[in-house]
């Protein structure tokens, strides 16, 4: 039940109603037969409508007490009622009584629950003052905590109250003022719902230290559609301490509970995404590592072997050679000098070359390098960025980026010239990397391990890879890196 601070002991100060089950309350008839017609409840408001006492009708059979007075239009929907599962509202004229009747039915255990009012009721009934007094107290005070589906919770009886059509708005059931059994209840609660609620509910209840039980559920509409639910109640006790009644409200949260799952379904996607997409970076990093690998050992063997190889056979040759010792030494120096540039520029291929020199340092000596040993032109420019704004990580990202693409140019666009253009733009830098190569398809562009690789460490500070290129047009690489991005720095070591 919700706050508003009710102690048991407010409720009963508060509430002149405690005192007497509603169905004693209501202007509504009500009373109860078993399947052998036999009256076991008669309400004092049935006793009004119908002018039967409870004391004269209670364990009897209804229909000998009213053997040819009752509408035969009522026996059918009783008889009815019995069989089928789901309540019954209808609406009949008795002549013995002159008016007409609004009937509610409901056949639930082996026991039908009848709810009806007149609408033209008799002269002589009455409503004590002190009923109305107290009737207007009960939904004063349930409305206090919700303006929903009202009802009260009769334990000794097993019957639940539904107050004032908000199950009928809510649920489409077409019961208003009127009992139903606890088991309609139970058997309406979603089956992975049922066990949870009616156990903590039995807890609550036994242990008899708790005035309040809250909870939410799935319950079932009269479509057969579930309703998520929020029950809030307040548990009455008898003198001896022991719940005899509850009273609460119902209110539909559905609305809200949809949306909460689909921001839970939305967050799992998101996580599962991350998760492929972490997958995809370890992967393109590990592949890229491999083909490094590849290459550095292509290198070592088909070149840097082959050269000393020959500077061994020139030593080789001096040892024997007095004549042409000299020559043989000097060739086999100037071999063993081009094992030592290759080896030199095997490293800086493999290191992070003067990045604590700063990122615009870093790119113009691996530009000097480069165009040391290939013929291209590459022009480097810069415009509106501080490398005072860049921490650290996205300075090599960047780098790594620009290194990853010139070594995709130099190895397959055949291009003379390339241009690294590096801007900022508001909380965003820019890196454009273009050249006049071969340029080729963007399907298969997309498909190999250096723009994978790209991809991966652009993603990882929550940047976009953009792509133009045609085949024999050129190509364009575009990587948009937003300065506020946090990198996830999964291989901050690479």
């Amino acid at each position: 039940m919700a706050a508003h601070s009710l102690s048991p002991t407010n409720v009963i100060k508060n509430a002149g109603y405690l005192g007497k089950p509603i169905t004693e309350i209501i202007t509504n008839g009500f009373f109860t037969v078993d399947q052998n017609w036999t009256v076991k409840y008669w309400n004092k408001a049935a006793e009004i409508l119908l002018g039967v006492p409870a004391a004269d009708i209670i364990g009897k059979n209804l229909w000998k007490e009213f053997a040819g007075v009752i509408p035969v239009d009522f026996y059918a929907v009783y008889h009815k009622a019995f069989i089928e599962d789901i309540p019954a509202h209808f609406e009949e004229y008795w002549g013995g009584m002159g008016t007409w009747f609004d009937v509610i039915t409901y056949h639930c255990d082996n026991t039908l629950s009848v709810s009806f009012r007149s609408r033209n009721p008799p002269v002589n009934s009455t409503q004590p003052e002190q009923q109305y007094k107290t009737l207007a107290e009960l939904y004063r005070f349930v409305t206090e905590v919700t303006n929903d589906c009202l009802w009260e919770w009769d334990l000794q009886i097993r019957e639940i109250f539904w107050i004032d059509g908000g199950h009928k708005r809510v649920f489409g059931y077409p019961i208003v003022n009127a009992l139903i059994p606890q088991s309609f209840w139970e058997n309406h609660l979603h089956p992975d719902d049922k066990v949870r609620i009616i156990s903590r509910l039995n807890k609550i209840l036994s242990e008899g230290a708790d005035s309040v039980w809250e909870d939410e559920y799935r319950f079932q509409k009269a479509d057969g559609s579930y309703a998520y639910v929020h029950d809030r109640a307040h548990i009455i006790y008898d003198s001896d301490k022991v719940a005899s009644r509850i009273i609460g409200a119902t209110q539909d949260i559905t609305v809200r509970k949809s949306a909460e799952i689909q921001l839970l379904e939305s967050e799992k996607k998101l996580v599962h995404e991350r998760l492929t997409r972490q997958k995809e970076v370890t992967h393109a990093v590990l592949a890229a590592q491999e083909n490094e690998r590849s290459e550095i050992g292509k290198e070592l063997h088909d070149n840097l072997n082959q050269i000393l190889g020959a500077a061994k056979l020139y030593i080789e040759m001096a040892k024997t050679d007095d004549e042409n010792r000299e020559m043989c030494l000097e060739k086999s120096s100037g071999f063993i000098v081009q094992v030592i540039e290759e080896i030199r520029r095997i490293s800086k291929a493999l290191s992070t070359p003067g990045m604590v020199m700063g990122l615009f340092d870093s790119i113009k000596i691996l530009l000097d390098d480069l165009i040391m040993v290939h013929a291209i032109q590459i022009e480097f420019q810069d415009a509106g960025i501080n490398e005072d704004d860049l921490d650290e990580r996205l300075q090599l990202t960047i780098f790594r980026i620009v290194q990853e693409q010139l070594n995709n140019i130099l190895k397959h666009a055949k291009a003379t010239r390339a241009i690294i253009n590096l801007t900022r733009q508001g909380n965003e830098i820019i890196l454009l990397i273009s050249d006049n190569g071969d340029g080729s398809k963007i399907l298969e562009v997309e498909k190999g391990v250096g723009i994978i690789n790209i991809k991966s460490r652009a993603e990882l500070y929550h940047g976009s890879v953009t792509i133009a290129s045609k085949a024999g047009e050129g190509y364009e690489l575009k990587v948009v890196l937003p300065l506020n991005g946090v990198s996830e720095n999964l291989f901050s070591n690479l």
